[in-house]
């Protein structure tokens, strides 16, 4: 099966692997953000997402499109970027903490949509095997940027603080996150997104 004209392959490689990149450097950043909040906050979130997965679940008749998957991944990747911009921007407290939860909240709510239609998107395994090969080697790359970029700040920069690093870093990922977008622009024809859906459901069929 081929990819769908709609998405350009090796771009959209290039967008995962830059969207892995920017996870791996964050991963860590979300604990310390997230320490002015309560458990019961936690609590609550995983009960909202689950609805919020859910409720995503049954429009997928409806939303499996190549352009509704170019929306919700524009979408995904601004709320990310209004997230780090934040962090730039206001003190790490309880209603920063909350943003970000809930922006990160909203990501997760669509995640398993995205996962779908990327392999509807793809087509062969080939491609897949590719885009997974991506996604991982961004993750560990950003994983040990992440830890490069700490044990600087601790050592060489004398910035010990684990707050102060980690709004240090988001200088970096404001930086990494717009070019995911960029990337993620030009991984679609946008001329071709407005395909029907269905042939999305019948290259998973063939």
């Amino acid at each position: 099966m081929n990819p769908h004209p709609a998405i350009r392959t090796e771009a959209f490689v290039r967008y995962k692997f830059m969207n892995s990149l920017f996870f791996g450097l964050s991963v860590g950043a979300v604990f310390v953000l997230y320490t002015p909040l309560s458990p019961a906050v936690f609590s609550a979130g995983g009960v909202g997402l689950a609805f919020a997965t859910l409720a995503v679940a049954t429009q997928y008749s409806r939303i499996l499109t190549p352009a509704w998957f170019f929306r919700s991944s524009l979408a995904v990747e601004l709320v990310t970027l209004s997230g780090v911009a934040a962090v730039l921007l206001f003190p790490v407290d309880t209603p920063l903490a909350l943003f970000v939860y809930i922006g990160y909240q909203v990501t997760f709510a669509l995640g398993s949509y995205l996962v779908r239609c990327e392999t509807l998107l793809m087509g062969s395994v080939e491609q897949l095997r590719k885009l997974d090969v991506a996604k991982q080697a961004g993750y560990l790359l950003g994983m040990a940027g992440a830890w490069a970029a700490y044990s600087c700040l601790e050592q060489v920069a004398d910035v010990t603080d684990r707050t102060e690093q980690v709004v240090s870093l988001h200088a970096l990922l404001v930086v990494v996150e717009a070019l995911v977008v960029l990337t993620l622009w030009q991984a679609f024809n946008r001329q071709l997104l407005q395909s029907d859906g269905a042939e999305l459901t019948s290259q998973r069929a063939a």
